[in-house]
């Protein structure tokens, strides 16, 4: 399953759940800066240390804008 309709999945069921708009929205946001990084690649070619790297990613880009 690509990375993309994973999201929709992920999202129509938490609709269901009853989450609400601002926490999807936000879900939203980190699952495209997730597809943006991967591209829309199967999910199961992301490994665990794929998904690390990409956590060390982002952290780095965040602490640019963080104050010492």
């Amino acid at each position: 399953m690509l990375l993309l309709k994973a999201w929709e999945i992920y999202e129509s069921d938490k609709r269901i759940e009853g989450f609400s708009q601002q926490t999807l929205k936000a879900y939203k946001l980190q699952a495209l800066l997730v597809i943006r990084y991967f591209e829309d690649v199967k999910l199961e070619t992301i490994t665990t240390i794929k998904l690390k790297e990409y956590l060390v990613t982002r952290r780095a880009k965040l602490q640019k804008f963080m104050p010492n």
